[in-house]
């Protein structure tokens, strides 16, 4: 019997050209993140459950993919549990790994392991892929990458300012015409969460916030409704949802709204400082916009919060992150501060894709084939592809005497910019019959002229 073949729904083949356009995001993002002192790690692509579960949130960690156990391990089932319908806990028995949800997380992890092997302020990053077992959909996957940047024990402003200026510069440097990076503060959230008496539901309160822009007012009131809080509350949080202005204006609303909250002051002088700074040294392509409805509803974020939206395409969020004080503190090392971003390396793909961004050399790139006519070609050929490699140019030579039409049929369907030919006539006059794949033209060169037009 055929075997249908596929791949699991939320996951995608990239074919060599993909590769490439998705190398190159990578790269520019890697050159930033250099640029301001950040130094590469990576961690395992899997964790120990107890690592990763609790730290997103309900909903976070109904996302997450557990890894069955295998062998001997899967006698430990605690079949007690799914007796009494403890599924959970059945659940928890049955897997005691977990891919990662984020890169996040894992590093919170990876700096109490490593703590006396790092100096701090230490500055990382990390690009790999993270699983989620999310519905597939336009711009969201169940396997994806990210680009993490993160800076842990300082609680220096200054570290979110880095931050926000590696946004603008590395999707500057990605070409993106216009994006917006909002910001918003937790300390905001909590104190709007304590304003309105609500302070114990404020994870339902920030949970159902996130959510403002997928359900609408209305949707989130409906839902706030249905976590317990209160006619009067709900009353009082609703002009956030469609207050507008600049950013001054809405720090002077937030002032007003929340004077009688230290810790939502605390937030609001946070976010001035930032602003204040970003409009003395502006930013290069991104518009800074404070959003006070901005809340990401990971449950680890105790300051700033970011979110990067992309102008002119139909697309959420490409990049995002924020403060985390107290993540460390989850596996036993406290008072370690954190701030951090992630760049959706998938996301900003299709981005690139639908508004036609990425060079056009990343395809049209130089390359060179030689023709196969006769056993004795490669000897011919390669002193020339010898010269050609050792100055960075890329060259192959078809593996066999094959047909010329099919040999041109490989340059053109690998995009290949130049075929070099040495027949009889060529090896006579010690030359290279050079053809030009995308204007057509063919020229007959000595061996110095052939290396001095590709290199």
């Amino acid at each position: 019997m055929s075997v249908k073949v596929s791949i699991p729904k939320g996951t995608r083949d990239f074919l060599p050209e993909e590769v490439k356009k998705r190398n190159y995001i990578f790269t520019r993002i890697r050159e930033v993140f250099e640029l301001y002192g950040f130094e590469p790690i990576e961690t395992p692509s899997f964790e120990l459950s107890e690592t990763l579960m609790g730290k997103y949130g309900e909903e976070g960690d109904r996302l997450i993919f557990r890894i069955l156990n295998s062998g001997e391990k899967m006698k430990k089932a605690d079949i007690e549990a799914l007796s009494a319908e403890n599924l959970p806990r059945f659940a928890n028995s049955l897997s005691e790994k977990a891919l990662r949800y984020d890169l996040t997380v894992p590093f919170a992890r990876f700096v109490v392991q490593h703590q006396n092997e790092l100096s701090f302020p230490f500055k990382r990053y990390q690009i790999q892929p993270v699983w989620r077992a999310d519905r597939p959909q336009h711009g969201r996957y169940q396997e994806f990458y990210q680009c993490d940047a993160d800076v842990v024990g300082s609680d220096s402003l200054l570290c979110e300012l880095e931050l926000i200026q590696i946004f603008d510069i590395a999707l500057s440097r990605l070409l993106l015409p216009g994006f917006t990076i909002k910001l918003n503060n937790r300390k905001v959230l909590s104190g709007i969460a304590e304003v309105c008496g609500e302070k114990e539901k404020l994870v339902d309160l920030v949970t159902a916030i996130d959510k403002l822009d997928k359900i609408g007012e209305e949707g989130v009131i409906q839902e706030l409704t249905s976590k317990g809080l209160s006619k009067t509350a709900i009353e009082k949080i609703s002009p956030l949802f469609s207050f507008s202005g600049n950013n001054l204006d809405k720090l002077n609303f937030l002032r007003e709204f929340l004077k009688s909250s230290e810790v939502g002051l605390q937030g609001v002088e946070e976010l001035h400082f930032l602003t204040d700074i970003i409009e003395k040294f502006p930013l290069s392509r991104g518009i800074l916009e404070l959003d006070i409805t901005l809340a990401r509803g990971l449950n680890y974020y105790t300051g700033a919060i970011f979110e990067v939206k992309a102008h002119n395409v139909k697309m959420g969020s490409i990049c995002g992150g924020g403060r985390y004080d107290d993540l460390t503190g989850l596996f036993g090392l406290k008072g370690l501060s954190g701030v951090g971003i992630s760049f959706g390396a998938d996301r900003i793909y299709d981005v690139l894709t639908a508004l036609n961004l990425f060079p056009v050399e990343l395809v049209n790139e130089k390359k060179v084939l030689f023709i196969n006519f006769a056993a004795s070609t490669y000897l011919h050929a390669a002193p020339l592809m010898i010269a050609l490699r050792a100055q960075g140019i890329s060259c192959e030579i078809y593996p066999t005497q094959a047909k010329l039409q099919k040999q041109f049929k490989y340059a053109n369907d690998k995009k290949i910019s130049y075929v070099a030919m040495i027949g009889e006539e060529e090896l006579k006059n010690n030359s290279v019959a050079l053809k030009n794949m995308l204007t057509g033209e063919q020229r007959i060169l000595n061996h110095s002229e052939f290396l001095k037009i590709l290199c």
